[in-house]
């Protein structure tokens, strides 16, 4: 769970972690200015990654993930300590990946009516439907949506993609995706409910319109890196 200033929610979220198959959770504060931290441990969250300096939406992850790669996780849920998606789906996520079906799975808002029934903003679901559509034709899939922030990996993804070479800003989980479609790995979609509300964490219209132009940026570097052209976080595995 990569957090910040996550206490009012937090304790909520924690309680709907399915621990009959969840073996350890951990949690990344990136400074937070409330009790996330002392919450956290009050809960007895296993392993508690706390930043000295406040690093970001995606350097927040990469802590999350370096620490999932460190005590030997097989299979990685990120999980926003916001409540705005439910652990429900995690067990339905997981079996994917368990049984070989997917080495990784996302939480879609867009498959139903989960994104606007959930109180997503308009503007939001229209940006959301361009910059998937335009990921889609450059980068030749077919997702819902590249923009939810409910996903699981195989420790396998993790390992062999350099995610850490990414941004340390919102834009990681975009660039993230466009790396796993770029190594090969084919990604599933389930739908997932979501909701908007006062402690739900979201980004305001000015970082959504950077976030969006990163978007365009990630797709057109994904087509030419697929034309021959070197960047530093499209790499062919071996």
């Amino acid at each position: 769970m990569p957090a910040y200033n996550a206490g009012p929610t937090l304790e909520k979220t924690y309680k709907e972690i399915p621990r009959d198959i969840v073996d350890i959770v951990i949690l990344t504060d990136d400074k937070s200015k409330d009790n996330t931290v002392a919450l956290a441990k009050a809960l007895g969250i296993e392993h508690v990654v706390v930043h000295e300096n406040n690093r970001g939406y995606g350097g927040n992850q990469k802590s999350c993930y370096n620490k999932a790669l460190e005590v030997g996780a097989d299979i990685v849920i990120m999980l926003h300590p916001d409540y705005q998606y439910t652990p429900q789906l995690i067990e339905s996520m997981v079996y994917l990946i368990a049984n070989g079906v997917y080495p990784v799975v996302v939480g879609s808002r867009i498959l139903g009516k989960g994104a606007l029934k959930g109180g997503m903003p308009l503007y939001k679901y229209v940006a959301n439907r361009f910059l998937t559509l335009f990921q889609n034709v450059l980068m030749n899939q077919k997702l819902s949506e590249y923009h939810t922030g409910y996903r699981a990996y195989s420790s396998e993804v993790l390992r062999k993609i350099d995610y850490n070479q990414n941004s340390e800003d919102f834009i990681f989980d975009n660039q993230f995706l466009a790396q796993i479609f770029f190594a090969g790995y084919e990604i599933a979609e389930i739908t997932c409910p979501t909701k908007y509300f006062e402690e739900a964490s979201s980004i305001n219209f000015r970082r959504s319109s950077i976030y969006g132009l990163g978007v365009l940026a990630v797709s057109i570097k994904y087509r030419l890196s697929k034309w021959g052209l070197k960047s530093r976080i499209f790499k062919r595995i071996k």
